[in-house]
Formats: C-alpha cells, sequence, structure tokens
C-alpha cells in the first residue's frame, strides 16, 4: 500500500480531492502540520464527501515527527526541481510519496532528506500541475508498476 503525504497543504480542496483518490486506490494519506485551512473546513467536506470515513488519514504535527515515522522508509520527493522523471524510476508498495504546498512547494531541508527527487515532465516554459491532478498521475504510474492497476 502506497502512502501519500502533503508537506502543509494549504488548498483544503485540493486535500479533499487527494482525499477521495487515495480512498479509491486503498492509499494512506499523510498530511502534514501547519495546514492552510483547518481539517474540520467545510470545503473538504464537500469535495471528499462520503469518502472521508473510508479513508486511512495520518495526521503529523510537524514535519520533524514524519521523519522520526519514515526513518526506514523511501520518502520520494515530487517536485518541480528534479532532474529525474518519475516515469524512469522504480517505485515500491512501502514508498511514501511526498507533496508540497501549492503555493510554495517544501524547503531545503525536505528535499535533502528526501531518497529521491522526480518530476513529472511538462511543457516547456509551464510551471506546474495541480497537486491533486499530479497525485494521480504519480500515484497511477507506482500502482501500475506494482501491478495494483
Amino acid at each position: 500500500m502506497f502512502n501519500i503525504a502533503l508537506y502543509q497543504p494549504d488548498i483544503p480542496q485540493n486535500t479533499a480531492a487527494i482525499i477521495r483518490l487515495c480512498s479509491c486506490f486503498n492509499a494512506t494519506l499523510e498530511i502534514i502540520e501547519p495546514c492552510g485551512f483547518h481539517l474540520d473546513d467545510k470545503r473538504i467536506k464537500r469535495v471528499a464527501m462520503d469518502y472521508l470515513n473510508k479513508s486511512k488519514i495520518i495526521i503529523y504535527n510537524s514535519y520533524e515527527k514524519f521523519l522520526i515515522k519514515k526513518k526506514d522508509s523511501r520518502i520520494i520527493l515530487m517536485t518541480t526541481k528534479a532532474n529525474k522523471n518519475y516515469d524512469n524510476f522504480k517505485f515500491k508498495k512501502e514508498d511514501t510519496l511526498l507533496f508540497g504546498r501549492e503555493s510554495s512547494g517544501v524547503p531545503k531541508n525536505v528535499h535533502y532528506n528526501s531518497y529521491e527527487r522526480l518530476k513529472i515532465p511538462l511543457k516547456k516554459k509551464l510551471r506546474s500541475l495541480n497537486v491533486g491532478m499530479a497525485v494521480a498521475i504519480t500515484l497511477s504510474e507506482a500502482l501500475r508498476q506494482n501491478s495494483n492497476l
């Protein structure tokens, strides 16, 4: 089972869509606080609908607590600043796929603490995808590689 981790997400609707995605593909969602919203925000409930009750969600009060829990795991950071493409990487079922804040990504120390940094290649001069889209693309490839799709 893959883990999807969100580093201090700041858009509740994106987090809610990722909750639904994780529920549908049996992935655990890990949220690293602080968030830019309260987790009981009505916008989350509106988009996540009844999937909130069907999802496995773990909340970490800080990035440091997340790292302690993940000390024996591979953290794969998805970032536009990577050199290696996600489809040239062999995912393992125990991997944690980490995604940054919609507004600012992740700080340098998060880059340094990651096992690997990967990107989704985009057309030149375009910055990034919506984080929910990036999660869907990456999780789909990880599941495909591990024959779970």
